[in-house]
């Protein structure tokens, strides 16, 4: 994802498959290049090919590293107002329906700060209609394996998502064999999941209107 302090060039990102869904992977590792990243592109990856072998396709993700924002972030929450355009970009995708998939890394047995700033410039109920969030965990220690559904899923919820799966946690142990790691997790969710976007999504994004260009600063691709 290019640096959203730099304001480069924005573009037109061309229609996809009206049938798709939305997709957008929040990060909330305050390091760039982080292993939460690493996980966060495995997970997104596995959902993708998991929805689509049940006919759920979702569009190309979105990534958005907390890491790249840097001081936006606490300027814009103190001063309460649109004044970074491509920061408001993001926060407008974010609280975009479709598939939100929000990892954290587990910092004092709970999600990061940098990901709570974030999440509290959002209004309450800031997720829009047609949300269904999914949350990630990072962990070094196996007692830490109840944050993301402990911590993590009741902020997603009271932000107005639904989140219909429980959450995952992947330990530093699991680093070297992500494959192994999610595949238990992914294969209980995915029916979830496929059966909620299938009844979550506006009309929108249905086979019926074809979704409009939306212009956003250099998404990242997720492969």
């Amino acid at each position: 994802m290019t640096d959203l302090r730099q304001h480069a060039p924005e573009r037109m990102i061309p229609p996809t498959d009206p049938r798709s869904v939305p997709t957008t992977v929040l990060i909330g590792n305050p390091r760039r290049g982080s292993r939460t990243l690493t996980v966060a592109r495995h997970v997104t990856g596995a959902l993708r090919d998991g929805l689509a072998d049940l006919g759920v396709h979702l569009g190309e993700p979105h990534l958005v590293d907390l890491a790249e924002l840097g001081a936006d972030l606490p300027s814009r929450l103190i001063a309460g107002t649109a004044a970074h355009a491509p920061l408001e970009r993001v926060v407008a995708r974010v609280r975009g329906p479709g598939l939100l998939v929000v990892v954290s890394p587990t910092f004092k047995g709970s999600y990061t700060g940098l990901l709570k700033l974030f999440l509290d410039m959002l209004p309450r109920e800031g997720l829009r209609p047609g949300t269904v969030a999914v949350p990630v965990t990072t962990a070094g220690w196996a007692q830490h394996r109840y944050v993301a559904d402990a911590q993590l899923r009741p902020l997603l919820v009271e932000l107005g998502a639904v989140v219909p799966v429980r959450g995952l946690a992947v330990l530093e142990e699991e680093f070297g064999d992500l494959d192994a790691a999610v595949a238990g997790w992914t294969t209980a969710a995915v029916p979830v999941l496929a059966a909620v976007l299938r009844s979550c999504q506006p009309p929108s994004v249905g086979p019926h209107r074809p979704a409009e260009p939306v212009p956003v600063h250099q998404p990242a691709q997720l492969r």
